[in-house]
């Protein structure tokens, strides 16, 4: 692996694998003498939070709550 000039690296697929990382998600860099680990950050929020947090709001079907349900259940 190569150090960018920005200093940007790419995780390896397996790592990011292993690790269950997704594009945006958080890391950090824990430093112990000459070893640097790459951990998820502690406050990171899972892909799937985020791709729901992304979407709320979005949905407009113009029908009820109640003729959603209908809709679901195949009631007229």
């Amino acid at each position: 692996m190569r150090l960018r000039s920005k200093g940007q690296l790419t995780v390896p697929v397996e790592v990011r694998e292993h690790l269950g990382l997704h594009e945006g998600d958080e890391v950090e860099f824990v430093i112990q003498g000459n070893t640097v680990h790459i951990v998820r950050a502690k406050n990171n929020t899972s892909h799937g939070s985020r791709v729901a947090t992304r979407l709320r709001g979005r949905g407009s079907s113009g029908m009820s709550t109640d003729e959603i349900m209908d809709l679901l259940r195949g009631e007229d």
